[in-house]
């Protein structure tokens, strides 16, 4: 009977000890929910981080591209800014140009007549400049008055007629005929005489005076 009791409490040892390993077991699955559900979850964290990885890689990829696309899209614009401006000087200078030709062409539009007017003219200083025995002008007064009323709309067309006699000898409005010797030292390079008279229209010389200079 000793021995039965002896058996008896052996058995409640070990069955105690499984019992606690048991437990142990359990606590250790639970923790960790068993092999497989510790390695997924280590997977599950590394997947989640290698997301992360690329999620912060395309957005910086994608911020370079836009930001790509916008230096190109400013390269564009500025392109298409200097043409506009360009365009706009164009069509700006051609305005310009248009109108002063326009003007000139006003001022000068009666040019060839008057170039055609200006031997009647000379014909007419002659006349007028012609004296009798007695130093007394014979064109009639009404004639002097058409000269002078002639000169006088020809003037408001634009017509000036040049002041050779005295002057420099200029290029620019004198054409030189022949040379002289000077009467005095101050006429020495001077017009001394004028063959022809030169005229202006609007300030564009339509025909070069002829002069004699002194030499």
């Amino acid at each position: 009977m000793f021995k039965n009791m002896k058996h008896k409490k052996e058995n409640e040892n070990f069955s105690g000890a499984s019992q606690e390993n048991e437990k142990t077991d359990n606590i250790a699955e639970n923790e960790c929910g068993g092999e497989e559900n510790c390695d997924s979850e280590t997977y599950t964290g590394e997947t989640e981080n290698q997301n992360i990885e690329e999620t912060q890689h395309n957005s910086i990829t994608e911020e370079t591209t836009f930001k790509e696309k916008e230096a190109d899209y400013q390269k564009k614009i500025a392109e298409s800014n200097d043409k506009y401006l360009r365009l706009y000087s164009e069509f700006d200078n051609f305005r310009k140009r248009s109108l002063r030709e326009r003007i000139e062409l006003s001022k000068t539009a009666s040019e060839d007549i008057i170039k055609d007017l200006l031997p009647i003219l000379d014909d007419f200083d002659r006349a007028a400049a012609t004296k009798n025995e007695n130093g007394e002008n014979i064109v009639d007064e009404g004639i002097l008055l058409i000269i002078s009323k002639l000169k006088k709309t020809l003037a408001n067309k634009g017509l000036k007629e040049m002041t050779s006699i005295g002057e420099d000898f200029n290029t620019d409005f004198h054409e030189a005929i022949t040379t002289i010797p000077a009467p005095t030292e101050e006429q020495k390079n001077k017009i001394i005489d004028e063959i022809e008279k030169g005229y202006s229209l609007n300030d564009k010389v339509i025909r070069f005076a002829k002069v004699v200079i002194g030499a």
